[in-house]
């Protein structure tokens, strides 16, 4: 029990309006391997994404 679409937008919706929003570290696709090492080593702290402009 995720929510369906009307909750997903409910909960951006409150999202935008308060100003709050995922915190991210961009890599490089050269560094998938090593962002997927720092997984299993649990030495994360925000979510990877890839910049795709580097594929």
């Amino acid at each position: 029990m995720i929510g369906g679409i009307a909750e997903t937008q409910e909960m951006l919706d409150f999202c935008a309006a308060h100003g709050i929003g995922a915190e991210i570290e961009v890599i490089a696709a050269s560094e998938i391997n090593e962002a997927y090492d720092r997984v299993r080593r649990s030495d994360v702290r925000y979510r990877f994404v890839i910049d795709t402009a580097t594929i």
